[in-house]
């Protein structure tokens, strides 16, 4: 089964928490009713071929409630036997309560959370209150032997700090996944908070060095998925990925969108769950074809960037936000990109020359006594 898909489903946008940077929060948010999730079976039996994994995000899904959960998960995995779905769930675990955490257990549902550091740091960020009732629900979680990923957002202020936060998630031994603070199509408020691009690069090199010098520390998942686009030659995450045609958000009224960035934007709805589109059908949408252009822009504007095939112009939400919807420019972090991609190369290809007994020095940075990329290409084997 070629190019799985990956369903984004948005329960609600709404959301208790009121983090100083979200821009996906809606207060007022309708919840998704079960029969949404009906549909979405009916909607995917046309692509008996494709595996499935569905995401649970939002807003706050859990918002949805036990009974939402009771229903869902069997009517998705009941009613798509044959992609054989999987599922995960997005969640900051305020409402994480026994029974739902007995629900996932019994479909194996992975968790991802947000925690941004030590309480001091998150909390600034969050609001007070939100790491301990983060952790509290991930207590609950863990206790039901649920597992749980944290996302850590670095934002222009936090990165100052990067050193504290690598640190806390080191010394608890939680892997770690990192976003960037982003600007939005939606609304301005999270602009103060964005990472620029060159703050970025710094701190992706800065773990990097993180993951290469301490080898029995934490994974840190971004730095193994950069270094596997590398070996493999292509996007292995949504950021460097082509991903128009596999990965889709329905959102809570059954409305389907090209990710869950754009739910609750009407001009981005590509169709409706309870007209059981084809993929004809959702080609043919606006959204759709702003897309498509995205990847036409890509293949003009970077073919003479050497990381092209496993970048991809990286995400054309992040493109389109400095221009209000438009296509005219990559993803505003290309500068991060090529600096990690770059760093990563270079650290093979002199590894590769040395290996070899060439004297030649490869591009990029020499780090002498420090392990070189393939003692972590080792470790992502072994994992």
């Amino acid at each position: 089964m070629k190019n799985p898909f990956h369903v984004m489903l948005i329960p609600t946008l709404g959301c208790p928490a009121r983090c100083r940077y979200c821009w996906s929060s809606e207060p007022g948010s309708p919840i998704m009713d079960i029969e949404v999730v009906g549909e979405v079976v009916e909607w995917l039996r046309q692509f008996p071929d494709k595996r499935v994994t569905f995401t649970f995000h939002g807003g706050e899904p859990l918002l949805a409630g036990a009974e939402f959960y009771r229903q869902a998960l069997p009517l998705l995995s009941g009613g798509l036997r044959g992609m054989k779905p999987e599922f995960a769930i997005q969640t900051n675990l305020w409402l994480m309560t026994p029974e739902i955490a007995g629900i996932f257990a019994e479909y194996r549902v992975p968790i991802g959370t947000s925690i941004d550091g030590p309480m001091e740091i998150n909390d600034m960020q969050r609001g007070e209150g939100y790491f301990e009732k983060t952790m509290q629900g991930c207590a609950i979680a863990k206790a039901h032997g649920l597992r749980v990923r944290f996302i850590c957002t670095f934002t222009a202020q936090s990165a100052r700090s990067r050193e504290e936060v690598y640190n806390f998630f080191n010394s608890r031994g939680y892997t770690l996944k990192l976003h960037p603070a982003l600007p939005s199509l939606r609304n301005r408020s999270p602009e103060p908070y964005a990472l620029s691009p060159f703050e970025y690069g710094e701190l992706l090199v800065y773990l990097l060095d993180q993951s290469l010098e301490h080898p029995n520390g934490i994974e840190i998942m971004n730095i193994s998925d950069l270094v596997k686009c590398v070996l493999v030659r292509h996007g292995t995450v949504c950021t460097f990925a082509d991903c128009m045609g596999t990965t889709f958000a329905v959102g809570p009224d059954g409305d389907i969108y090209p990710c869950y960035r754009f739910v609750g934007m009407p001009e981005w709805v590509m169709g409706s769950v309870y007209d059981h589109p084809t993929r004809d059908d959702l080609a043919r949408s606006d959204a759709w074809k702003r897309m498509d252009q995205f990847k036409a822009f890509v293949d003009s504007h970077c073919k003479e960037c050497r990381h092209i095939r496993y970048c991809r112009g990286g995400c054309p939400y992040n493109a389109m936000v400095p221009t209000g919807g438009k296509i005219n420019g990559v993803d505003p972090h290309c500068i991060a990109y090529r600096r990690i991609f770059d760093e990563i190369t270079g650290r093979l290809n002199r590894e590769m020359q040395e290996g070899f007994g060439l004297e030649a020095p490869a591009p990029g940075p020499r780090r002498p006594g420090k392990p070189g990329i393939m003692s972590l290409v080792q470790r992502m084997v072994s994992r």
